[in-house]
Parts: structure tokens; C-alpha cells; sequence
């Protein structure tokens, strides 16, 4: 049924004003400034107005909502912070966008069980401010945390650089209430820590990018804080030495808590973007380290076997960063570095995956795939779960070969990312802007199972349409 829809309605009158009796005429705008401004998210620069902004406050409203667009058919697009990095909630059949912003409450947060209820429009920093009061931690940072929706997180399965020891978004969802296209509720899960009474309908809506329901009210599960946290910066002469010290780390026996990669072209972005400088922000790569927990002793020694590990590798420079201040000023320089690539020219950022043992094939591939179409690429990202984000810079090229290369020097780097045994997107998502590539990664099996999940949940196919499926 995916593949054969009938054309969406367009938003009358009429029915704008059916959606403000509905949810209060503060809530409904047709605005152009605002149509443009929801219509476009992180993701290069695109940009898809929808024809009507509606921001419900209940369930009841997100249930009226599709009982209008089920009847009229008209598309619906659900969208949280707008920090999304592949179109996953841009409104590209136009209709309504469903913006989630008003529901951001932290509902509950239960210390004895290490848990907390909230809505999904509550920003994933708030949140983690809010349970560190409570010595706890909520650990999926993503570098837009302090912008992004927990709903958005929860859509795009959202990661970041403590992914490596903590898990991503999905490891802390215990449970789910949402609206479905035909507008029932339903919840999944349980504040449980283990439950399997029938079929894992949690983790199906994580990472489904908004295509089968609204998420209304999320579950999670938290960890104890830990107290102490150190970081170490390594630089090394080549790209092939930092990456190949990656797996090293591991074997040794340790486990970080962020292992990020960055190439001197990073580094410099961000040093030109902050006005500071980044130690050793010569060096071809370097490694930026993280060991937590709750015993400073224990750390310590962490510290020595990773400077021992390095060293196989021809480490060139070792800095400790202890106290909080400078921790939080190396992960400043870090946080940055997105904004600041990008904002040296047009781009495309692919978000590579690959075990982490393939980490220096992936970057040496990627350099020669893309050298080989006259492209300039900077990476950087979560090395140590195998995750590179490769920006491909348009930087001098001019438009006409831009246009001619792009496509196929990114299919040519996925078909080499999927020989490795990865994959094409690891936290940011197919959505809109990766979908016609999803072929590569998937079997002509997985996508027709999911097209069919698509059905079951939104037969009429008005819910985020043009999302994840190719065609």
C-alpha cells in the first residue's frame, strides 16, 4: 500500500479553523515567517513550508488532530527541537505540522527506581540538569542537546559520544504512550527492567522517525551519576595511527566513556568558529578521551593503560584534563565542531557506521572514494562505537560538478561502508534525505517487512509520508 496513495488535500479555510475550535486559535498558524521557519530543520538547506502549524496540549487534541486529517486525508508531520540531520521532520507533503513543543513537562522522577516520566517535548539537557539535582544521569547526549526534544531523540534513536559505554536512546525507553494515525491511545512497555510479554512494541516506535505514531509520554530508566570524570586528548602524526588506537583501547580491557575521533581539518574549524585553540591542534588526528566513575583511584589507572595503548600506536602527545572546568572546555571545543564544518561551506554529512576494528579502512576509504570525485571530507565523530560523521564540503567546487558527483560518490562510500559490515546511518536517521540510499544497507526482504509495519499502523499513509522508503 505504501507505494500507492491516493494525492493528498490541501488546508482550506474550513479546516484551519476546525483546528483552532479544536486546540485555541494561540496554537494555529498559518504565517508565512513561521511556515518557513517550521519547514526547515539541521539538515542542509532544505526547506519544505507545511500549509498549517498546529501545537497541541493534550492527547485529546493530537487525537482530534487526525480525526481532520484521517477524514480530509492530509498529510501530518510531527516534529520536536527541529535538530534533526536528515529531513526526519520536515513536512515534504506540505499539510499539517505537528509541532510537540508544548508538551515539556518532566512529570516524575522516581529516585528509588531510578527512573523518570516525561512528555516528549521536554529538551534533552533539562532533563539531564533536572536528574543530576537528584545524583542521577540520564546519559544520550546528543551535541544538540541543549535544543533537542527527548521525542526527537526517542524518533531518531539519538546517540552521542557517551553511547560508547552507556547505550544509545533505545536502552533507557521502558515504556511508550502514543496516538496512532486513527487516533487511539496506546501504551507499550512497563516501568519494568525486564519485561517480554509479547512483542517488543517499545523498540519498534524507537527510531521509527515519527512514520507509525505520535509519542505523547515517555518512560525511561536512569543510572546513579558517577563522581568523577577524566579526559585525555591524544594526538597523533596520521589518521591511521589514532584510528587503528582505537581498538587497542578496548582489547586492553577498558571501556570509555567517550572515545571521539577528530581530524586536524575539525580541530581547525573549530578553533577559527570559537577563537580558541585546541591543544595540539597541529597534529593530523586526535583522541579525545573520557574515563568516568566512582572511584578517582580506579580512573587513574584507566589512564595509564589507555596512555600505554596509545603509545603502541605512536602517540605523539598525552594531556590530562581532571578538574571540571578544563573537561568542560575540551567538550565545548568538541560540541562545536558540527556547527563550525558546516559552516565553511555547502555539504552533505553522511553518518557512517562500521564495527570498530574496521574504524581505519572506513577513514581511509572514505578520504580516497571521495578524493577520487575531487571532494574535500572532514571527519569526525564517536570512534569508539565504530561512528564517523563524514562531511563531504562543496568548498570550491562549483555548482554544476557539485551536483554531478555528489550522488554517486556517496553511493560508491555507502557500498564501501556496507562491505565492511556497517551500515549508512547510526543515530541521525534515514528520513528524508538518506532514503533513497536505504537499499544499499537493507535487503529487498527487511524493506517490504517494514513497509508492511508502516501499513499496519498508518494504512492510510497520512502520518510523516515521503519518510525512510525509497521512491
Amino acid at each position: 500500500m505504501t507505494g500507492n496513495r491516493k494525492p493528498f488535500a490541501r488546508i482550506t479555510a474550513g479546516i484551519a479553523d476546525e483546528l483552532r475550535a479544536l486546540v485555541g486559535s494561540a496554537y494555529v498558524t498559518v504565517d508565512q515567517d513561521a511556515l518557513q521557519l517550521y519547514g526547515q530543520d539541521e539538515t542542509e538547506d532544505l526547506v519544505f513550508p507545511p500549509e498549517v502549524v498546529v501545537k497541541p496540549g493534550t492527547v485529546q487534541d493530537i487525537s482530534g488532530v487526525f480525526a481532520i486529517a484521517t477524514r480530509e486525508h492530509i498529510a501530518v508531520t510531527p516534529r520536536g527541537g527541529g535538530t534533526g540531520l536528515s529531513g526526519g521532520a520536515l513536512p515534504v507533503r506540505g499539510g499539517i505540522l505537528l509541532s510537540m513543543e508544548r508538551f515539556n513537562r518532566i512529570l516524575e522522577i522516581d529516585e528509588k527506581n531510578l527512573q523518570a516520566v516525561v512528555e516528549p517535548g521536554v529538551i534533552t539537557q533539562k532533563l539531564q540538569e533536572a536528574v543530576e539535582e537528584r545524583g542521577l544521569y540520564y546519559p544520550p547526549d546528543p551535541a544538540s542537546r541543549g535544543s533537542c526534544h527527548i521525542g526527537g531523540n526517542l524518533a531518531e534513536c539519538a546517540g552521542g559520544p557517551h553511547a560508547v559505554k552507556y547505550g544509545v536512546t533505545k536502552d533507557y525507553v521502558l515504556g511508550i504512550e502514543a496516538v496512532l494515525p486513527n487516533g487511539e491511545v496506546f501504551t507499550t512497555g512497563a516501568r519494568v527492567l525486564k519485561n517480554v510479554s509479547g512483542y517488543n512494541l517499545t523498540q519498534l516506535l524507537v527510531g521509527s522517525e515519527g512514520t507509525l505514531a505520535v509519542i505523547t509520554r515517555v518512560m525511561l530508566r536512569l543510572v546513579p551519576m558517577p563522581r568523577h570524570r577524566k579526559v585525555v586528548l591524544v594526538a597523533f602524526g596520521s589518521l591511521e595511527d589514532a584510528a587503528s588506537a582505537v581498538a587497542t583501547i578496548f582489547q586492553r580491557g577498558i571501556t570509555p566513556s567517550a572515545l571521539e575521533f577528530l581530524e586536524r581539518a575539525a580541530v581547525k574549524a573549530a578553533e577559527e568558529r570559537q577563537g580558541k585553540k585546541f591543544p595540539n591542534g597541529d597534529a593530523a588526528a586526535q583522541l579525545l578521551i573520557e574515563v568516568d566513575g566512582f572511584h578517582e583511584e580506579s580512573l587513574s589507572e584507566e589512564i595509564q593503560v589507555i596512555a600505554d595503548a596509545v603509545e603502541q600506536h605512536h602517540a605523539v602527545d598525552v594531556l590530562l584534563a581532571e578538574d571540571r572546568a578544563k573537561v568542560e572546555e575540551v567538550w565545548a571545543l568538541r560540541r562545536g565542531i558540527g556547527e563550525a564544518v558546516k559552516s565553511i561551506s555547502a555539504y552533505r554529512e553522511e553518518d557512517t557506521v562500521v564495527p570498530r576494528a574496521k574504524l581505519p579502512e572506513l577513514v581511509a576509504g572514505t578520504k580516497r572514494i571521495c578524493g577520487g570525485y575531487g571532494l574535500t571530507t572532514i571527519c569526525y565523530g564517536h570512534a569508539g562505537d565504530g561512528n564517523v560523521h563524514v562531511n563531504i564540503l562543496k568548498d570550491t567546487m562549483d555548482q554544476q560538478t557539485w551536483e554531478r558527483v555528489i550522488d554517486p560518490a556517496i553511493r560508491e562510500l555507502f557500498a564501501f561502508v556496507a562491505s565492511l559490515g556497517g551500515t549508512i546511518s547510526a543515530e541521525h536517521g534515514i528520513g528524508f534525505s538518506q532514503k533513497e540510499y536505504l537499499p544499499i544497507a537493507l535487503s529487498p526482504v527487511e524493506l517490504r517487512l517494514m513497509r508492511d509495519i508502516k501499513d499496519v499502523f498508518d494504512p492510510s499513509g497520512i502520518l510523516n509520508p515521503g519518510k525512510v522508503f525509497p521512491g
